[in-house]
């Protein structure tokens, strides 16, 4: 069934609210001070940004694929995969989105907030910044992860991914949002240690957004370019290596 454009709007960007929401919120209960999260680590931050994205998915991927963010968006585009008419109309929805999604983890974690003296680390529940400040590392790393990341998400409609149910044949692709869930998992544990793998403007830059609006201090502004150009750029690259490796 296809869904009109208006309810694609809406369940993109419900659905990166939910993954915002979701995978913020993590990085707020991990790190706020009195959180009973607070110190968890890193293991529980990666999973539960897979599971984040799996929420996601499930709330947006029958009306819209679940995109949830604007470099897959446009890197599915440059595949062929989607048309480039509707990616403004995605990009716009998951910025609001990723925006909204913000705003909620600062209201539920408000108390947190107000208990934590660590302006730094109040950021990072909002958005992504580096391990080592390195811009042009700092930018390839965002590049790689997201070249990474778009092109399985294609090599995911590849044929023997998909299967045949005809021939009662079934690839992983038909796990629905279980793949993309381990992708994200394993992004986290194997290349989220340099920059905290944003791969996505929606979740960095839309949220970067509400810590503005919402609280005092440093949005770390020279380094806000780097978590939307560098998924962008890896996202075509990844685009027009799926195009002319798997989707053949």
């Amino acid at each position: 069934m296809e869904y009109s454009m208006t309810t694609q709007f809406l369940m993109e960007l419900i659905g990166t609210l939910i993954l915002v929401l979701f995978g913020d919120g993590v990085c707020a209960c991990v790190t706020l001070n009195k959180s009973k999260g607070q110190k968890a680590g890193w293991v529980v931050i990666t999973i539960a940004w897979g599971l984040a994205v799996c929420m996601g998915v499930l709330v947006a991927g029958p009306y819209t694929g679940a995109h949830l963010n604007p470099a897959v968006s446009i890197g599915l585009a440059v595949a062929g995969m989607f048309p480039w008419s509707s990616v403004p109309y995605y990009i716009v929805a998951q910025m609001i989105g990723g925006f909204l999604g913000g705003l909620l983890v600062w209201f539920f974690y408000k108390d947190h907030y107000d208990a934590t003296d660590d302006e730094a680390a109040k950021l990072g529940t909002f958005c992504t910044a580096p391990a080592i400040r390195n811009y042009r590392m700092n930018f390839l790393s965002e590049v790689i992860a997201t070249l990474v990341l778009v092109f399985i998400i294609i090599s995911f409609s590849v044929d023997g991914n998909t299967g045949d149910a005809e021939h009662f044949k079934f690839g992983l692709a038909a796990l629905g949002p279980i793949p993309v869930t381990l992708l994200i998992i394993a992004l986290g544990m194997s290349l989220g240690g340099t920059t905290g793998y944003a791969m996505n403007p929606a979740r960095d830059l839309s949220p970067r957004l509400a810590h503005a609006v919402c609280m005092k201090g440093d949005n770390d502004w020279a380094y806000s370019w780097i978590p939307v150009l560098g998924p962008i750029i890896g996202a075509i690259i990844a685009g027009f290596c799926g195009a002319a490796l798997l989707l053949v």
